[in-house]
């Protein structure tokens, strides 16, 4: 972590002057202290062990140490940070019948799946972005840090700008029509597209009841501007015994004979597409410098999950309930122990547990081509 977040610490001070915060357990109460510093990895170290926090979170690096902020009052700002993203479950919401809050599972966990595929395409491919970490949040969403330098030198209005640009939901709860894609969809979009109404058909039209559940059904059928034709569908479907997925053809039919009569000039099958599938992005935690975000690694204090990373190339294949937890951990040591009583002096604790294999792919994936990049820019 370290080596990371010092960047080689071309620049004086680099970490001295990075913010951490930690939450603090203080006889069942929690305790939120900011503005933490360190000068070196051993500090660092040595303040978690002393603190014994059950979460640490990473912010930005200011223009002089955060413990010396208040010397220097209005003049202490924020320089630089990685651009960073949130995609909380709690967002979808709207379009997810299988859970509700903070619980997940594999049907409702594609939105993450989807999430990490439409957006870590967009920032290698569209921006030329190539350091970013993909985390598990340790219970229901996933966070994205980019370390490029040019990402971490980006002003608050440029980070507007690639949300904005990364951005199609929009509206709260009480808005209908999410999605406003135009007569054309962006190029961005048209390379996505496949991939979303792959998930679309395959999984999640049925998965969460879009044309069962009467309400999802009737913000389904908010995305065709013509009220004739909506109430077509309604009554054809009410009258029939078909499936879910016979239905969806039949409303494909129906949009595309109105697409070459010219009676509709946009096509909704995009905005039902786009409506429940496309990620959706907590603007908020990308904007500002001085927003702090957990770091990689942490314990989540509620469920005991590890905030694990992900490989955006296996996002499919990650699953969320089966990362490893404190419990768990704290028994693989020990089962090591026991087994191997002469050499348990001699192996790191980590060796002994399934967080290897995430700590070799935090290094050998992100860490390393981060630091052969430092070093090709001098």
């Amino acid at each position: 972590m370290f080596t990371w977040l010092s960047y080689g610490n071309t620049e004086k001070d680099y970490f001295l002057r990075r913010e951490f915060s930690m939450t603090l357990d203080i006889n069942g109460e929690e305790a939120y202290v900011r503005f933490k510093a360190f000068s070196d990895t051993e500090q660092f170290a040595t303040e978690i062990k002393n603190r014994n926090p059950i979460k640490i979170d990473i912010g930005a690096v200011y223009n002089v140490s955060p413990k010396d902020r208040t010397s220097y009052e209005k003049s202490f700002v924020p320089m630089e940070k990685e651009l960073v993203f949130d995609l909380d479950m709690t967002d979808y919401d709207q379009v997810r019948t299988c859970c509700g809050g903070a619980d997940i599972c594999s049907k409702c966990w594609r939105f993450m799946t989807l999430g990490i595929s439409v957006i870590d395409r967009a920032l290698r491919d569209d921006f030329g972005f190539s350091h970013l970490l993909w985390v598990y949040s340790g219970r229901r969403g996933v966070h994205c840090w980019v370390a490029d330098k040019r990402a971490r030198k980006l002003s608050p209005e440029a980070r507007g700008s690639i949300v904005h640009y990364l951005s199609v939901i929009t509206g709260g709860d009480k808005k209908q029509r999410k999605v406003d894609l135009g007569t054309t969809l962006h190029p961005s979009l048209k390379k996505v597209y496949p991939i979303l109404l792959e998930y679309f058909e395959n999984h999640i039209l049925e998965e969460q009841n879009l044309l069962t559940d009467p309400q999802q059904r009737a913000n389904l059928l908010a995305c065709i501007p013509d009220p004739a034709t909506r109430k077509a569908l309604e009554m054809n479907w009410d009258n029939s015994n078909e499936t879910p997925r016979n239905k969806w053809e039949d409303l494909k039919a129906t949009v595309t004979a109105l697409m070459k009569s010219k009676k509709l000039f946009i096509n909704p099958i995009y905005d039902i597409v786009f409506t429940h599938t496309y990620p959706r992005l907590d603007v908020n935690v990308s904007l500002g410098l001085n927003h702090l975000l957990k770091s990689p690694f942490c314990i989540h204090p509620k469920t005991g999950a590890v905030c694990v990373p992900i490989d955006p190339t296996k996002c499919r294949e990650f699953d969320p309930l089966s990362v490893p937890k404190l419990r768990e951990l704290i028994a693989q040591i020990d089962e090591f122990d026991l087994k191997n009583p002469e050499a348990k002096k001699d192996v790191r604790d980590v060796k002994k547990t399934k967080m290897q294999d995430h700590i070799t792919y935090f290094k050998t994936q992100f860490l390393d081509p981060l630091q052969k990049s430092l070093r090709e820019e001098g």
